[in-house]
């Protein structure tokens, strides 16, 4: 699944979690030292927040390229000379920093944009409340502004989604053709053609779009940690808890460590049972695709055994689901008035504006969503965890490994099956 793609994936993601780690720890602590050494000093920590594109081009920004390019290009350019052999090194390495590096600039568009609505949702109140001296010009200004952003941001986004898709099927390829090369050894396995043909195709798209959506929930409280710690001034009191110095931080973390740890528990079957569902399918279809061309297969008694497997294992899926959909949408609905309710005391003492309000709303839920990241992608992970299990055995085949005890399983069920399969 991975080594088809990357070169040595063990060693390359480590590497390269390492490599990362110690380039954001190197930045965090002499960072702003460095780019004043080279004529870019950091902006002062009380300069007026930037709600245009010249936010993309201050000296911060500038720096920060400067700097992320020089660890990237070190990084790629030892893959490419230490793997050079491997098919696939250029587009897994160059063509993941450039869905990482988009995947920033993304959630820069989104830092940018939470700049923005302050002055705006402070402009819509002062109008609302009758100030005077507000005119027609200060609102379509604004507005104006959030279409420049909102017009680079569709942009960027049809041009990743383009390259996103050619970058997935070539992962597909490498699986297919590293698949193919031994397919006398895996023919056997059940659902061979299937695993071969959608799995690989599954796996690729699914995994890119789980690993996409991880990398942009650590960017995201890497952006916006700040932001809430900075806004968490103006919220000093909390409903029957009282003070808790940052609490706007305190409020994300404990509340999203709890949605996780709910929906990991009530979610804890779904991977099996989505496999087995995958499987039973398979073998149901498999038989059919048999009786077309024998007559001795697909018999009445055969079928409709391993129909009984299909329904069995769908009912069992429908249970699990249901309580599982359950704790879902009931913490869903609680998180669509947690910070709210937490905001009341802040609200009636009128110790915020509603742009004020706005930005705590947008920091806090891309926080609160990145460390909810199990809580939204869980149903993905499940039919991720699925797909690896079937091709977990064409792993195991080619290197000669017993099977998984879950394929072992399929074994046994069928040898139970009526003489005529």
């Amino acid at each position: 699944m991975f080594k088809s793609f990357f070169p040595q994936p063990k060693l390359f993601f480590s590497s390269f979690a390492i490599w990362t780690l110690l380039s954001i720890l190197v930045w965090y602590f002499f960072g702003a030292q460095m780019g004043t050494a080279i004529g870019l000093p950091p902006l002062p920590e009380d300069a007026e927040p930037i709600i245009n594109l010249s936010f993309f081009v201050t000296r911060d920004y500038v720096w920060f390229y400067l700097y992320v390019s020089v660890w990237a290009l070190a990084f790629a350019l030892f893959w490419e000379i230490y793997a050079k052999d491997h098919p696939w090194r250029h587009w897994s390495i160059w063509g993941s920093y450039f869905i990482i590096f988009t995947t920033y600039f993304d959630v820069q568009v989104s830092v940018l944009l939470n700049n923005w609505r302050r002055p705006f949702g402070d402009l819509l109140q002062n109008a609302l409340t009758g100030k005077p001296g507000i005119t027609e010009w200060d609102f379509y200004s604004l507005m104006i502004t959030f279409w420049s952003i909102a017009f680079l941001n569709v942009g960027v986004f049809v041009v990743v989604r383009f390259f996103v898709s050619h970058y997935v099927f070539r992962w597909r390829t490498a699986m297919n053709e590293y698949y193919m090369s031994v397919w006398q050894k895996v023919r056997h396995i059940e659902g061979a053609s299937q695993r071969v043909q959608e799995d690989t195709m599954r796996f690729a798209t699914t995994f890119e779009g789980l690993s996409v959506s991880l990398i942009g929930a650590v960017m995201n409280l890497i952006a916006f940690l700040p932001i809430l710690f900075a806004l968490s001034k103006y919220v000093t009191d909390l409903p029957i808890i009282g003070a808790v110095p940052h609490s706007l931080f305190w409020l994300a973390l404990v509340w999203s460590v709890f949605g996780t740890a709910l929906l990991a528990l009530v979610g804890i079957k779904l991977p099996g049972l989505e496999f087995r569902n995958q499987r039973v399918e398979a073998a149901y279809r498999k038989e059919l695709v048999y009786g077309e061309d024998q007559a001795d297969r697909a018999q009445p008694l055969t079928v409709a055994e391993l129909y009984r497997n299909v329904r069995r294992n769908y009912f069992r899926l429908y249970f699990h689901y249901t309580y599982f959909n359950l704790a879902r949408s009931f913490y869903g609905q609680a998180d669509a008035l947690f910070l709210l309710f937490m905001l009341v005391p802040t609200i009636v003492a009128v110790k915020i504006t509603y742009g004020i309000y706005q930005q705590i709303a947008t920091a806090f839920g891309q926080v609160s969503n990145s460390f909810q990241y199990l809580v939204n992608v869980w149903p993905t992970i499940v039919e991720l965890l699925s797909i690896y299990k079937r091709l977990r055995a064409f792993e195991a085949t080619i290197d000669n490994e017993p099977l998984p005890e879950i394929d072992q399983d399929y074994l046994r069920d069928a040898n139970e099956l009526p003489a005529s399969q």
